[in-house]
Order: structure tokens, then sequence, then C-alpha cells
């Protein structure tokens, strides 16, 4: 891993006044002009793909740093930065810069008997702290996010990525700079001591207004247990598809492969499918076989096991297991009834998706599953800010305060009311 940079005799002096510069640099943000914050994220796109190889360059060396390690996979293929990814990053930005500007929006308005209209005001939350792990789009994300909805942002990245997010929290400085915002609007932590983060967890003597966690299950379970500042945040991506009997068996197979296969290290990806046994016969078998086929290790339920020799016995760990790897636990149940009820043991509220032709099943999944996202006859790999045609976003919630599902730029703000009146008293 990398070494500590910049390393301070006080962590807690070092955070406290990175915390005093972002909340200084969120008041003119908080109302700096659209056209301005669109010039700064449009600078950073061209930025970002000006210093292309030089982020591949910092990149590489940090997945030298993990070369040889116990990472897992997933981790790896998250730190991995291409031209491809880069170019993506950059039109990420750009989608961004597109969007509507949420803040000053007017969300609602009425007016009372007595005269008074009153407007309910979308406003910036703040300074918002992001600690993620392996990912360094993530900064890239996440700066572009907050300034769109005029909050300053505090990144800690993980040492693994740091030489990767540090060449792309350059670009973003760049940006501010060209359209005259305040560079400490997008501040990276200079230090890999885990001591800025329980700094950051404490508020930063009352600087940050809200903390994002993006990383594996102890990063976010210590966030979660430690913040003194509310969270954003999913504990893990247990995600589930149901196949109804109803489900048109080439439909379910393409979605069920893509949903696991197609990057097992996301937080959408697929870890348990449950089949109808009404649907055992038809379908159990050809789903199986597609998803071994793909190169994917099965875990099963009894019926599973006895439908397709060579499949594992699945244990109740599995049940409640994230695997973030080609691995899918699969179990027979009776139906939607049993689906809900296998969900609600087991889920954690992420994502969830229901393959079925059938509109009373689809009715009563998307009543009875209380989950963040739920999909009809789609991949839950969908579940993605930028799919959900956000630009991107700063983290899924399955929380049920303020923000649930990906947070994007609305999720960013809070909101004020305007009164007006002419006169009024109140008697």
């Amino acid at each position: 891993m990398l070494d500590t940079v910049a390393q301070s005799p006080d962590i807690d002096v070092l955070m406290n006044d990175i915390g005093r510069k972002a909340k200084a640099a969120a008041r003119p943000l908080g109302f700096a002009s659209t056209e301005a914050k669109n010039r700064a994220l449009n600078a950073m796109a061209d930025a970002i793909l000006a210093g292309k190889d030089h982020i591949l360059s910092e990149n590489a060396k940090d997945l030298k740093d993990v070369a040889g390690t116990d990472m897992l996979e997933s981790f790896v293929d998250r730190l991995t930065l291409t031209e491809k990814r880069i170019a993506d990053m950059a039109e990420g930005i750009r989608a961004i810069a597109a969007l509507k500007d949420p803040v000053g929006e007017v969300v609602a308005a009425w007016e009372r008997p007595n005269g008074l209209k009153i407007e309910r005001v979308r406003t910036p939350l703040g300074v918002i702290g992001v600690i993620f792990e392996s990912r360094p789009n993530v900064t890239a994300d996440a700066g572009a996010l907050c300034l769109k909805a005029g909050n300053a942002v505090i990144l800690r990245c993980g040492s693994d990525s740091r030489r990767s997010s540090q060449a792309i929290h350059a670009c973003l400085v760049q940006g501010l700079n060209a359209a005259g915002l305040p560079e400490h609007a997008i501040q990276l932590v200079p230090v890999a001591d885990r001591a800025a983060v329980g700094a950051m967890l404490r508020g930063l003597d009352g600087a940050i207004d809200v903390i994002v966690p993006r990383g594996g299950k102890s990063l976010v379970a210590r966030v979660q247990n430690e913040a003194r500042v509310p969270v954003f945040a999913h504990l893990e991506g247990l995600c589930h598809i149901y196949v109804d009997a109803s489900a048109d068996l080439r439909m379910a197979k393409e979605i069920v492969v893509n949903a696991k296969m197609r990057r097992t290290g996301i937080c959408g990806a697929v870890e348990t499918i449950l089949v109808d046994s009404a649907a055992a016969d038809t379908h159990l078998r050809p789903l199986l076989e597609a998803l071994a086929g793909a190169g994917c290790e099965i875990r099963g339920s009894a019926a599973v096991v006895q439908a397709m020799p060579g499949v594992k016995p699945a244990t109740e760990e599995d049940w409640s297991t994230e695997y973030l790897d080609a691995i899918v636990s699969v179990a027979v149940v009776d139906g939607i009834s049993g689906a809900i009820q296998h969900i609600q043991t087991y889920s954690s509220n992420h994502t969830e998706a229901v393959i079925a032709d059938d509109p009373t099943v689809v009715e009563r999944f998307f009543t009875e599953v209380d989950s963040a996202i739920l999909l009809h006859n789609a991949s839950t790999q969908f579940a993605d800010g930028g799919e959900f045609g956000m630009g991107a976003e700063i983290g899924i919630a399955t929380g049920k305060m303020h923000a649930r599902g990906p947070v994007g730029v609305e999720q960013l703000t809070s909101f004020k009311y305007r009164v007006h009146g002419t006169g009024q008293t109140r008697p």
C-alpha cells in the first residue's frame, strides 16, 4: 500500500483546517450561478481527457502496489482505470453539467387562507464528506455531483487508490479555477492515516453536514456506527431476482446472467436467484446451465442440487452473503409469496428484481417488497445513478430518511421555506 503522504503531527488540526476551508467555500458555492458551475464541470472533463496519460500512469502504480496482496478481484476491478473508463468519467461529468440545476428550484407552492404565499425551495446541504475505497472514479463523480448541487466536498480515498485519485482531483481543481470558483470546494484529504476518517466522522468541528461512505462492509459499518453526522449509505448490496412461472425463459436467462456476470463486484450485482416452484421443471435447469456456462459457481437449495448435478449445496450463510464474485445462490420458492418471504428475511433492502409477465405478480412484488430499487424484467445492474438519468451518483442509500436509492444532485440538496406576505400579523 502507498505510504502516508504529508504526515501531520496532529491529524485533528489538519482535518479541522480542511473543514474550515470547505465551510468557507460552501457559502459562495451555494449561490454560484448555474453557468459558472457548468463551466467548471466542462473544464474538469476537458482536464481529465487531457490528463489521461498521467492518470493511467498513476493508476498503474496503484495497481502495482496491490499486486500479490489478498485484495478481492472485484476490488482490483474497481481500482482499475482504462482509457474507456476515463472517457466515461469525463462524459459523466458533462452529463452532470447538462442536468437541471436543483438549487433554487421551487418544489412546492401554496397559498394560505390569510393570503400568505409559501414556497418550498431546494438549497445545498453545505459540506459533504465522502469516504471511499478502491474507486478512483468516485473522486470525479462525487466532486462533480456535489458541485452541481452547490455543495463543498471533502474526499477521503483509500491508500490503494491514492495516486489515481490525486491525479483526478488535480483535474477537478483546474476546472474550479477555470470558472473562478473556490478551489477548496473540492478537497482530497492528503494523508492515509485512518485517524483522518475518525476526524471526519466526528464532523470536523461542525463543518461536515453529511457523510457518504463508498466501500466494503467493514468501512460502511464503521461509518454507520461511529458517525456523529447524518449518513447516506448501504451496508451491502444483497440483491435478489425472482423468476416467476410466467416469465419468458429466454428473457430470464439473459437477465440473470447479465445481473450476475456483467460486473460481479458492483453493489447491484445479483447475489441470490429465486425460482418459482411452478417453473422448476421448465425454467430452473436452463437458468442454471446459462449461469454455469458463463463461468458462475452455483450454490443451491436441495431442490436446485437435485435439478443439476455438480451444484454446491448452499448453507444458511450463503443466503446472507454478498459475494462480489462469480458466485450465486439459487433457491426454489413457493411462488411470489415464497419469494417475498425470502427477500424480507435476507435482503439488505438495496435492489431486487422480478421477472414475470403476470401483472398481479409484478404488482405484489412492487407493493410488498420494501427495497430502495425494484425492477421488473430488467437486470439489477441498472441500479446506478447514471442509468437512472442522474448523470452519476455519489452512492446508493438504503435508509428511509432524506435520500433513498441512487443519490444524485437532487438528493444532495435540502430545502427551505420562503413565505411572502402583505402585512399579515398573527392573531
